[in-house]
């Protein structure tokens, strides 16, 4: 395997291009910092768009040598794909509803068929036709009314995660004429279709408020049903899995309740399941006048309790606190209740039956990732689960939850003789602080010679109790297959291994998350599977946040970084409460206004302590119309690190200038992306 030597990180040809310096002077418990780059905010200012622009130039020109590497990967993705597809649909009273994909198509059609999966199909929404004429297009709520009349479905072309809600009568395929706009992710009706509720977002993109829209209607005339004035907790409205309620959840990084309304009685009053408790976090499902409510009140890794609807105090728990088992979620059948969760840093399903006996779904794989999949009927003694792993393609499989034989319904297709013997995955562990071992999930093909050192990209998050489990990739193989080793560190900040993970890896233990991912680096060097040279990492918004704190501690780690959308300029950020999602994300990062949050953040922000580094080769993205991490930290940064940094290669910054969070919309144009970055990675492991 080469060795990368020290080269120019540009042609000679070719000049970075040089932010313009206006200091801004921020002053905070004592401290003073200028900023040279807080101008770029001001996305009004020409002189932004005009710097964003040369930035994109500047990669395009930069990595013009791998056009030809970079559709080779594309076509390569494209190839192991079946381009035309359905899913497995699934049932909902006499209706099967599935999503199509045809070859050519970027986006999806969402379709439904008659008495059986075999049955005629009628297609409900064609999003190829909503997104024509736009770069952009994404579908926010698809909601079926409960008559299976009417489409409820949201749609946002910017990236910018507001959408306008329309309204599709199947019968005709036409659209009414009601409109509503403003709106945000989640949607559900009333049990006669006569009602639709949904959400807005105020001036800090959370959604505060939830709506009752009377159909056939002007929105000017919807009513507010439920204000939100705590600006820590997001709203979002849905209904039971029985359809006998709507529910409205109510979450911060620290609290969640819901309330109820009879869905039949949409006018009605609405009520709380149980009463708010800062610090305590619940779910709830509906069966037979009881709520299956997921709690932590007194359970850090969470219990199932069974409360009656009418009588608070009528309360049993049904699966006790268990400090080696995280209890996640529930979800309600006729005779059985579901319960997801974790149990040794993989996912769990649990199957309660109507005696009260808890089977526990078993498989057969080391690493894997397991979950409850799309159930839209409530009178049935099916469960489908979906099941996937870093060699196993996503499958949906039916659970015959009487006799527990488990249904194959489908497996993705992967194309051109993909075989899963040719590639192996392990479990791993790495020494961290305090001697915490921290888990990765590695995979790489079954013939690699492991005896050397091999390229190795290793991806992280390990943020909001998000847990990055294994998944399945087609694109990865493009890596996999020309004798790379990939690797997931599960870091604290996640909630692999339970709450207490989670909890130790936020707010003033934040760097444990950074130096969690420094040691499964070093321990992938130490075990010899790779050497820094041969070392990429990635990871996007606060993953990205991940990659800046260890480029900055560590920069001699590792040979290249992708920092996708990047939270980066953490203090800054955190200060500002006019920008999205400041105020709830105080209680994740801690509000810097506070002397003891402010001197935990600013030591591993990584715009605050971007230094001379030398720093590694850098992939940085940024979306223009972002509002989750606003494009100008990803800017900022590089523009610092261009100013203040010697970097060991290319330093690149690649805005999408008409998308969002997410990156581009279309499913060719996200494989376009993703053969971008594949290419960079390989390129800087010297394997082009």
């Amino acid at each position: 395997m080469p060795t990368r030597e020290a080269t120019p990180p540009y042609p000679d040809h070719m000049t970075p291009p040089v932010a313009k310096k206006i200091p801004t002077v921020r002053r905070l418990h004592g401290d003073e910092s200028i900023d040279d780059y807080a101008w770029l905010r001001d996305r009004s200012d020409p002189d932004t768009i005009t710097y964003l622009e040369a930035e994109n130039r500047f990669t395009e020109e930069g990595t013009a040598h791998l056009s030809g590497l970079r559709e080779t990967i594309f076509n390569e993705i494209r190839s192991r794909i079946q381009e035309t597809d359905l899913s497995a649909p699934a049932r909902k009273g006499d209706w099967w509803y599935a999503v199509r994909t045809e070859e050519g198509k970027q986006y999806p059609t969402y379709v439904r068929m008659y008495a059986s999966p075999d049955g005629p199909e009628q297609i409900l929404l064609d999003v190829n036709a909503l997104a024509e004429g736009h770069d952009f297009c994404q579908v926010g709520v698809f909601a079926v009314s409960p008559d299976h009349r009417y489409v409820a479905y949201s749609v946002n072309t910017d990236g910018s995660e507001e959408f306008t809600i329309r309204f599709r009568d199947t019968d005709t395929g036409e659209d009414l004429g009601d409109h509503i706009d403003g709106t945000y992710y989640s949607g559900a009706w009333s049990t006669d279709a006569s009602h639709f509720f949904y959400t807005t977002i105020d001036s800090a993109h959370r959604p505060d408020k939830v709506w009752r829209h009377t159909l056939g209607t002007d929105q000017s005339s919807d009513v507010i049903v439920i204000h939100e004035e705590d600006e820590r907790m997001f709203l979002g409205v849905g209904t039971t899995q029985d359809d006998r309620y709507l529910l409205v959840s109510a979450g911060s990084q620290t609290t969640a309740d819901a309330r109820y309304l009879d869905a039949s009685e949409p006018t009605g009053e609405w009520h709380f399941v149980r009463p708010r408790i800062h610090g305590v976090e619940y779910s709830a499902d509906h069966k037979d006048g009881r709520w299956l409510v997921v709690t932590n009140e007194n359970a850090l890794n969470g219990k199932l309790v069974s409360v009656a609807v009418d009588d608070a105090t009528n309360e049993l728990e049904v699966i006790s606190p268990d400090p080696a088992r995280k209890i996640a979620g529930v979800l309600t059948l006729k005779n059985h209740v579901i319960v997801a969760g974790r149990r040794d840093g993989l996912t769990s399903v649990t199957v309660i039956d109507s005696t009260g006996s808890q089977t526990d779904l078993d498989f057969d794989e080391d690493v894997y990732t397991v979950g409850v999949g799309r159930n839209l009927e409530y009178d049935t003694a099916t469960l489908r689960i979906g099941y996937q792993s870093l060699t196993t393609p996503p499958r949906v499989i039916d659970v015959d939850l009487e006799t527990g034989v488990h249904e194959l319904v489908k497996e993705t297709p992967v194309l051109g003789g993909y075989e899963p013997s040719d590639y192996t995955a392990h479990r791993v562990w790495a020494t961290a602080s305090g001697g915490t071992q921290v888990p990765m999930s590695v995979v790489h093909r079954a013939d690699l010679d492991a005896s050397k050192a091999n390229p190795t990209l290793l991806y992280g998050y390990g943020s909001y109790e998000a847990t990055i489990d294994p998944w399945f990739s087609a694109a990865r193989l493009s890596l996999l297959d020309r004798g790379m080793v990939y690797a997931l560190a599960h870091v604290r900040g996640g909630g692999e291994m339970g709450r207490s993970w989670y909890e130790d890896g936020k707010m003033a233990h934040k760097i444990n998350t950074f130096t969690d991912f420094i040691a499964c680096a070093e321990h992938l060097v130490s075990d010899g599977w790779t050497t820094p040279d041969l070392l990429a990492i990635r990871g996007g918004s606060a993953g990205g946040l991940l990659m800046g704190a260890v480029a900055t501690m560590k920069p001699e780690l590792f040979r290249a970084v992708v920092a996708e959308v990047p939270f980066v300029d953490v203090v800054s950020t955190m200060l500002d409460e006019t920008i999205p999602l400041t105020v709830i994300e105080w209680e994740e990062w801690g509000n810097p206004k506070h002397e003891d949050d402010y001197r935990s953040m600013i030591a591993y922000s990584p715009y605050d302590n971007t230094g001379v580094g030398p720093y590694p080769a850098m992939l940085v993205t940024a979306g223009l119309n972002d509002p989750r991490v606003a494009y100008w930290e990803p800017a900022k940064w590089v523009a610092k690190m261009r100013a203040t940094s010697e970097i060991r290669g290319p330093l690149l910054l690649k805005t999408e200038m008409g998308a969002g969070h997410a990156g581009p919309s279309g499913r060719y144009d996200a494989w376009r992306d993703e053969a971008f970055v594949l290419a960079f990675v390989l390129d800087q492991l010297g394997l082009t």
